[in-house]
């Protein structure tokens, strides 16, 4: 546990918080929304610093990060918080009710990182954003080891924690779940499209960024819909990677399972403005492959979480000698 960042007292005992939209307001020995900040005595702590509550060594195309250090594994670690309560969450065990953590203090992360041959450290599974303080400290460490950080999350937090943490990110997937506040509001329990579109923008501008949205049918998968969301990614980065991910049953949703005609009709819309589109939670043969805008050289081959180079030579196409979109690790 250590002090929190972003928060201001109340003169009732009571804090307010000022991460993320949710802008809790926290009664002494209460917590905010996310599980991870809590009032003790009048002073806002981060009670999960350091507290994991998973560890493991992952692809890293199963983050998803097709455009990341292809064919390579980072460990992967997680806090038990999250500031939204999503209905249709795959991790809400871990993410939206106290279970058990191993405690990971940034040195011992950095220790494990580099005994694991990773390339870096991914923060992900729940929600690493309201994970601040550790964030900062371990990801200070991890990047003076010669590291990377990288960050799986759905985008929420406001601006001025955003900007002090961008330095020291090199790679984020960012959860776009839909272009319209009332889907937030009314299925992840927050306002919080704007702040993901802010965080989109700025992260851009930053580190090397994807995008992925869940589509759920009826709820946000509208050629509308789907081409208001393709246009906002190809305004910021037409070569930003886009994630159409197949939505299941689970938690308190029970809707029928995206059809995967869905699917390939997102990924032909998107194809008409952005450059790297992909499918996720299906398999259709070819389609996780990464081929050059230009020429349609085959970059990249993938089956499952398994990637290989193959069409890259010098960090560009081996057919026309285009630049690759892609951020690299050191050799």
């Amino acid at each position: 546990m250590t002090d929190a960042k972003y928060w201001r007292g109340l003169s009732d005992g009571r804090v307010a918080c000022e991460l993320c939209p949710q802008a809790c307001v926290i009664p002494e020995g209460g917590h905010g929304v996310c599980l991870g900040r809590a009032n003790r005595g009048g002073i806002l702590r981060a009670d999960t610093f350091g507290q994991t509550v998973s560890v493991a060594m992952d692809p890293i195309e199963k983050k998803p990060l097709y455009h990341v250090c292809p064919g390579l594994s980072v460990l992967s670690i997680a806090c038990n918080a999250c500031n939204l309560r999503c209905d249709f969450c795959q991790n809400w065990s871990i993410s939206q009710m106290r279970a058990q953590t191993t405690p990971l203090p940034p040195a011992e992360l950095v220790k494990l990182a580099l005994e694991s041959r990773s390339f870096g450290v991914a923060y992900t599974y729940t929600e690493p954003l309201v994970w601040f303080e550790y964030l900062l400290q371990a990801g200070a460490l991890v990047r003076e080891s010669g590291l990377k950080n990288i960050l799986v999350t759905n985008g929420i937090l406001n601006e001025a924690p955003l900007r002090e943490l961008l330095p020291l990110v090199d790679a984020m997937n960012i959860d776009l779940k839909s272009m319209r506040e009332s889907f937030y509001r009314d299925y992840c329990h927050i306002e919080g499209a704007a702040a993901v579109k802010r965080t989109i923008r700025l992260a851009a501008e930053a580190c090397f960024v994807e995008v992925t949205n869940l589509v759920i049918p009826g709820l946000n998968d509208s050629d509308e819909e789907l081409r208001e969301l393709v246009a906002f990614v190809a305004d910021v980065n037409p070569a930003i990677p886009l994630h159409f991910s197949r939505y299941f049953p689970t938690h308190k949703m029970s809707i029928p399972p995206t059809p995967v005609s869905t699917l390939v009709r997102a990924k032909e819309i998107a194809q008409e403005r952005l450059q790297y589109v992909y499918l996720g939670n299906v398999q259709i043969e070819d389609d996780e492959n990464t081929y050059c805008p230009d020429d349609g050289h085959l970059l990249v081959r993938r089956t499952g979480y398994r990637a290989e180079v193959v069409g890259i030579d010098g960090g560009c196409c081996s057919g026309c000698g285009r630049p690759a979109d892609f951020l690299w690790c050191e050799d």
